[in-house]
């Protein structure tokens, strides 16, 4: 049976992030954005609250909770601020292919780490040669009896050079593309891993996102993850898992602008009367609602079937897709109702407007999720 009401705990949790962001995050977003330095408090907040390390089970000191839960998290969080979002946030995409592919042995001694106290987590990945074509990486690692020595620099690093620890992407052989990458788990005081540049970012700046340099970093073969070779399909099963987050967050981004946009309305007048009266603000509003809504639905869809135990390969990339497309739009027509002002940095939505952007882009382009959509359709009717 399909419902769309949520469990009293759901609500609960939605209603404690949203507190939580109206509170703690929204009135410190813009001197972030400004100054482009990471909350530190607010992690530590959030980290008290439960709001980070959402999917960690209980028995590593975790709560265990579902994707969905995930995603009413991040809305709310979002809704806030993104950067700061992101930089909690992170953690569950860092953490993902340790759950799905670590240890019980990887599993006691790392996560537990996470939920003990306040630490930030990575996901190296991406590189400046290859972002969409992961399997070009030039990041290596060399096996050497009992360990691996890695070699190469990542870019683009959600919480780079300030993690704790950073699961890390590197290939045996490059001649090999997908088939030679590994997956690792490097923690940060690791000799021979530093922090390169921090990027100077058009949005999102609350978050820090920067180089991760590995120089020749020994790392124990105890801390591979899964077998050699697997690490390219770790990464990609990890991204299916965190894009509905993705599109939760864009959500979070469309809908503060759009409740921004719609205050305005009410209150900026023109012609002797509220502009919120006239015809063309009230089909704009109306549009971001009905995107807004539909964007949701696909990001809960895509959450609920990951938590059913399915892959939701092509759920997610439409989710993130779709959602991280309403929340340009959204955004784009928030600032056009609130006119100059809203090409004003004394209004929230041309941030809102800036930090949309990175959604179409992190996580795998919206033009990598259509490819990812049109395969598994492919896929289904071979």
């Amino acid at each position: 049976m399909v419902t769309f009401q949520l469990s009293p705990e759901q609500e609960a949790l939605r209603n404690l992030a949203h507190e939580f962001s109206e509170t703690e995050i929204k009135p410190i977003a813009p001197k972030h954005d400004e100054t482009e330095e990471p909350a530190w408090e607010v992690i530590r907040k959030a980290h008290e609250l439960g709001l980070m390390n959402v999917h960690v089970p209980p028995e590593y000191g975790g709560q265990g909770l579902g994707n969905l839960e995930g995603c009413l998290i991040e809305e709310e969080l979002a809704w806030g601020c993104l950067g700061i979002s992101g930089s909690i946030s992170a953690n569950n995409l860092a953490l993902e292919p340790i759950l799905l592919a670590g240890t019980d042995e990887q599993k006691r001694k790392f996560l537990p780490w996470f939920c003990a106290e306040p630490r930030l987590a990575a996901f190296a990945l991406t590189e400046a040669t290859g972002g969409s074509d992961v399997a070009a990486m030039y990041t290596r690692a060399r096996r050497v009896g009992d360990e691996y020595v890695i070699t190469g620099t990542k870019t683009f690093i959600t919480n780079g050079g300030v993690a704790d620890l950073y699961v890390v992407f590197a290939t045996l052989d490059r001649s090999l593309a997908h088939k030679g990458i590994c997956a690792f788990i490097v923690p940060g005081d690791t000799p021979g891993v530093r922090a390169g540049k921090k990027e100077r970012k058009m949005g999102d700046r609350a978050s820090h996102v920067g180089e991760v340099i590995f120089e020749e970093a020994v790392v124990p073969a105890a801390n591979r993850l899964g077998a050699e070779g697997q690490g390219f399909k770790l990464a990609m099963q990890t991204l299916d898992r965190t894009r509905p987050g993705i599109g939760a967050a864009a959500v979070g981004v469309a809908r503060r602008a759009m409740e921004e946009a719609l205050a305005y309305a009410r209150e900026r007048h023109a012609f002797g009367r509220p502009i919120a009266e006239f015809q063309m603000i009230q089909a704009m509003l109306a549009d971001m609602a009905m995107n807004i809504d539909a964007a949701r639905l696909l990001v809960w869809r895509a959450a609920w079937l990951q938590d059913q135990g399915q892959p939701g390969t092509a759920e997610g990339a439409m989710a993130k897709c779709f959602a991280s497309d309403v929340a340009m739009r959204v955004t784009t027509d928030a600032v056009q109702i609130l006119g100059g002002n809203g090409y004003m940095r004394d209004y929230p939505v041309e941030k809102l407007m800036r930090d949309a952007k990175i959604t179409q882009i992190y996580e795998g382009t919206n033009q990598i999720q259509r490819l990812v959509i049109a395969r598994q359709l492919l896929k289904s009717r071979s």
